[in-house]
């Protein structure tokens, strides 16, 4: 992603609108016992289209402001957050993966992290954290509703921040005709 003043708004504004809507709707919503947990997929939407570094700072302002708008101990969503938006930014850039549904896994792999790291780090700092298997039943379902809204999430934030994402080099060899570099699978397009 750029680093430019209208990047910088952009994802402030979905970051802003994905924490009002999570605080002041979803999080009222049960469905199953489980809630729709819409800034973990904005965050790994953003690091997903730009890289570990723009996920980390996301995850870590998506993470100060639920701290601060819900009144919880600060840093623990700072943390997890910004340790969500690092590592789906980095599998982004290690991976180039490039499948249309490939927002299901990774939907469903950072909410998955996102809750069991969550409930570490509390259970650490004893925020009041107890264990029993409904929270396992919980964090599944919670798991499988962010992956039902994974797709619209991911998308309209591909829409949104595409005129401030950087050109791929590998699309535009691509479109050029030139056949894609062969390496192993983690070193693809690492030039030395």
């Amino acid at each position: 992603m750029i680093l430019a003043p209208g990047a910088v708004v952009r994802v402030c504004v979905l970051l802003l609108l994905a924490v009002v809507l999570q605080l002041s709707f979803l999080s009222q919503l049960g469905i199953l016992g489980g809630h729709i947990d819409l800034v973990v997929l904005v965050v790994a939407a953003v690091s997903h289209y730009g890289g570990s570094i723009a996920g980390c700072a996301t995850g870590f302002a998506a993470g100060f402001l639920l701290d601060l708008a819900s009144g919880a101990t600060m840093g623990v969503s700072s943390l997890v957050l910004t340790a969500v938006g690092y590592g789906v930014g980095r599998f982004r850039e290690l991976r180039d993966p490039s499948h249309g549904l490939l927002p299901l896994a990774v939907g469903a792999a950072a909410t998955g992290g996102f809750m069991v790291a969550f409930a570490a780090v509390s259970f650490m700092l004893d925020v009041g954290a107890s264990v029993s298997a409904l929270v396992i039943r919980d964090a599944i379902v919670t798991t499988l509703l962010n992956v039902l809204l994974a797709l619209p999430v991911f998308t309209g934030s591909r829409k949104l921040l595409r005129p401030v994402l950087k050109v791929d080099p590998l699309d535009v060899r691509r479109r050029r005709g030139q056949p894609r570099e062969a390496g192993p699978l983690g070193l693809r397009g690492l030039e030395v």
